[in-house]
Formats: structure tokens, C-alpha cells, sequence
């Protein structure tokens, strides 16, 4: 089923669309007359017969597609609404696919990545973060004011934070209160209130403003060590003060329904799932803000994932990243230097993984990233491997967050490696 999108947001992604592609982003610099999505469609030439520059990233549509239907079928069946971190990939495209899937908003971390969003005409933005900045709560309150269908939420926990919302939105007024989610977080961890009495003091805070309204409670479980009972704990703690905040407040609502609870990365998002919607009878809106599995990788997610951990049940998620990059050189017999480094994919979380050699009947097994520079990529293979140094190696990521930030325009490819469409990444 294919849910319609704000009539805006359809507008500016068609403009977006038809927006020629400049030389200057990533392997667009040999191509002329700026190619665009909807010419690229069009025309859906094969990749390497495409003109375009290496090294290159691109997205698999076919899992692309299935993991969006995966992902929305398993939330379905959790009982859970889908928030996905738009900061993944900063794709209006990409989100817009996820809420033609029924996606209940989009997350972000940041005002700047709220603004984006929502100048492409998103409804619905989740800062999962604590908003001190005056002139993004001044910008944040115009725009509530002049839409009153927009909705936006962030985070608090504080009285000091609270205050800063609250004194620039009584001089920049928004026409209505500004939903806000307690956040609750663990020692040693990012921001969040440490204690129970410490959530309860800054709700009670931003509850007595005239500015804001308490909607609910949050949390990232992502920072925690001890695994899947750490995590599982944690969210029966956040379900918990959900509770007792509604007892204590007597107002705990939101403007689409009953109090929000949220949590969720992309590696315990069916614990958070199960925990959160266990509860004790009270109605409330589970929220996932999980972001990664839309593009899945070939490492880190693959492996700590509830697919990759073998959960029953879970979303059948594959990988669509891949990076292209041409051999430049094989100067020892078991080494071959790629032309693709720290510049163009993720190590954070692992270094990338070789796949396959485009157009060649040339297997990959035993071969081996070892190393990263800025442009090079080290990969260790049999001395007897035939490559050659201009053979295209396609290479699978690890982390997708941190490999989509080095880049603007991503082509989109079907499994015959045809290009079929792009997306636009505002970093």
C-alpha cells in the first residue's frame, strides 16, 4: 500500500527531479549537459557505459524496495510507528519513500537537518535532540505559526533547557505549544536526564510553561554496554516513567494522539519494539527511530542487526550500498591499490568488503581491505589474482551513516546495473 505525500513535498521533489546534476559533484566531472533524475530514468543507460567518473557510490533499488516493505510489513506486525533517521542519508527522496510506506514522521539530530527537511515540505519532524539554539527556536516558531498542519517535537532535560525554549518562544510565538518528549538517558551516556526525579522535575517544568506541552518520553538506547538485557531494561524504564508522568501531569498528549514513547536504533530495534509495547494496559504511541536499514550494509549492521542476529521474525534486510572503484595499481603481487579512500566511504565501523570485479568472472574470496588513505584503498588478494589495474571492484560498506556524508548525489541502479533514477544527499 502506497500512502500519499503532502502535496509540497511532491512539488519540490518533482523540481528537485528535473535539477541538472553539476560537474562538480563526485563523478559527474566528465559528464556534459548535466544530467538529472528524471533524464537519467529516461534514458537508463548501464552504469559503465554512463560517463560517469570513479570512485562511485550507488544504491541498489531491488533492496532498497524490499527493505522498505520489509521494515513497514515487521513494525506493522510490532504494533509500532516508523520515525527513520533522516540523518542516514539527509535524502528528501529517501524519505519520501520511507513515508510512501506509511513512515509516521521523519527523525532528525539537528535544527539545521529539521530545516531541511522541512523545506522540501515534510509535516512531521522529530528532533531527537535538545533544541538551545534562539534562532532555530525562532525560526522553529515562525513556521509553526504560519502552518498550523506542521507538526514539530524535540527533546528536554532540563529545567535550563526548558527555560531557553520557553523564553524564545514567548518572544517569537508560535500560536500554540511546542510538543516536547522528556529524554531519559544513562550514566556515561549522551544527553538525557540521569534519574527518574530529575525526568520528572523537567517535565513538570516545561508542563508549567505557557509555551510548551509534555508529549511523551525518550531515550537512545545505542550508547549502552551489556547488550540486549541493558537494552531491554532500559526501555521498561522508559515505558515506565511514561506512566508516571501521565499520572503526575494529567496532560500527556499530543496533537495526532495519545503520548508518545520512543526509542530505537538499527541494531536492538526488536527489543526496544517488544519492551516498549509490553507495558502496563496504557495507551500510548511506540515510536521507532530506527534510520539505518534502509540501506542495510555489508558489516556492522549486517552483523548486530535482528537480521543479522537471526531474531525470528525479523526483516529480511540486504545491503544496497556498494562502492565502485578502479584499480590503480598492482605493484606487489599480493597488493592491489583501489582508487577510493577515507574521502569516499565509511571505516568507523569496519573497512569496506571487496564483492566482485564488474564485467569480470573474477572471484573475490580471501581478498581483503586492509588499509584506507585519503584517495587509496589497500586491498591484499592472491598473488595470482587476475586484476588488472582500470578493472572496476565493486565494494560492499560497513555503517551507512558514515559513508553517505562524503557524498551529494548517489545513483540509483536496477540489478542489471542500469542507472534508473539518482538521490540528492544535503549534507
Amino acid at each position: 500500500m502506497t500512502h500519499p505525500l503532502p502535496p509540497l513535498l511532491t512539488e519540490r521533489l518533482g523540481a528537485l527531479r528535473e535539477r541538472p546534476v553539476e560537474p562538480v559533484e563526485k563523478g559527474f566531472g566528465s559528464l556534459r549537459g548535466g544530467p538529472s533524475a528524471a533524464g537519467l530514468a529516461a534514458a537508463r543507460p548501464a552504469l559503465r557505459e554512463a560517463g560517469v567518473g570513479y570512485p562511485l557510490l550507488t544504491l541498489r533499488d531491488s533492496a532498497l524496495t524490499g527493505n522498505l516493505a520489509a521494515m513497514a510489513a515487521w513494525s506493522a506486525r510490532a504494533g509500532v510507528a516508523l520515525a527513520p533517521h533522516g540523518k542516514t542519508a539527509m535524502s528528501p527522496e529517501l524519505a519520501a519513500r520511507q513515508l510512501a510506506h506509511g513512515a509516521w514522521g521523519i527523525t532528525v539530530a539537528s535544527i539545521g537537518q529539521l530545516q531541511t527537511y522541512r523545506a522540501f515540505g515534510f509535516g512531521r519532524l522529530l528532533l531527537a535532540n535538545e533544541l538551545v539554539d534562539e534562532g532555530g527556536i525562532a525560526w522553529l516558531a515562525a513556521e509553526l505559526a504560519a502552518d498550523p498542519g506542521f507538526e514539530a517535537y524535540c527533546y528536554v532535560d532540563s529545567a535550563d533547557g526548558v527555560a531557553i525554549l520557553d523564553r524564545t518562544l514567548r518572544r517569537h510565538q508560535a500560536g500554540r505549544r511546542l510538543p516536547v518528549l522528556v529524554e531519559i538517558g544513562h550514566a556515561g551516556g549522551r544527553t538525557g536526564c540521569r534519574t527518574d526525579g530529575q525526568a520528572l522535575d523537567a517535565a513538570k517544568a516545561a508542563q508549567a510553561t505557557g509555551t510548551l506541552a509534555v508529549a511523551g518520553v525518550a531515550g537512545y538506547e545505542g550508547t549502552l554496554a551489556g547488550g540486549e538485557a541493558a537494552v531491554a531494561a532500559f526501555c521498561r524504564r522508559i515505558r515506565a516513567l511514561a506512566s508516571t508522568l501521565d499520572a503526575a501531569l494529567g496532560d500527556v498528549t499530543v496533537p495526532s494522539g495519545p503520548p508518545i514513547v520512543t526509542a530505537g536504533g538499527s541494531a536492538y530495534f526488536d527489543v526496544v519494539a517488544r519492551e516498549l509495547t509490553a507495558g502496563d494496559g496504557a495507551t500510548v504511541q511506540v515510536i521507532l527511530r530506527s534510520g539505518a536499514y534502509l540501506t542495510h550494509d555489508h558489516g556492522f549492521y549486517r552483523a548486530v542487526s535482528p537480521t543479522g542476529r537471526g531474531v525470528t521474525g525479523a526483516p529480511a534486510l540486504r545491503p544496497a550500498l556498494e562502492l565502485w572503484a578502479q584499480v590503480l595499481s598492482r605493484p606487489e603481487p599480493g597488493l592491489a591499490l583501489l582508487g577510493a579512500g577515507r574521502r569516499d566511504v565509511g571505516f568507523d565501523q569496519g573497512l569496506p568488503v571487496p564483492l566482485r570485479v564488474a564485467g569480470r568472472d573474477c572471484g573475490t574470496a580471501g581478498w581483503q581491505v586492509t588499509d584506507l588513505n585519503d584517495q587509496h584503498a589497500y586491498l591484499k588478494l592472491a598473488a595470482d589474482a587476475g586484476l588488472r589495474p582500470g578493472d572496476l571492484v565493486v565494494l560492499g560498506i560497513s555503517h551507512p551513516c558514515t559513508t553517505l556524508d562524503k557524498w551529494r548525489v548517489v545513483l540509483v541502479l536496477d540489478d542489471d546495473d542500469r542507472v534508473i533514477d539518482m538521490v540528492h544527499l544535503f549534507f
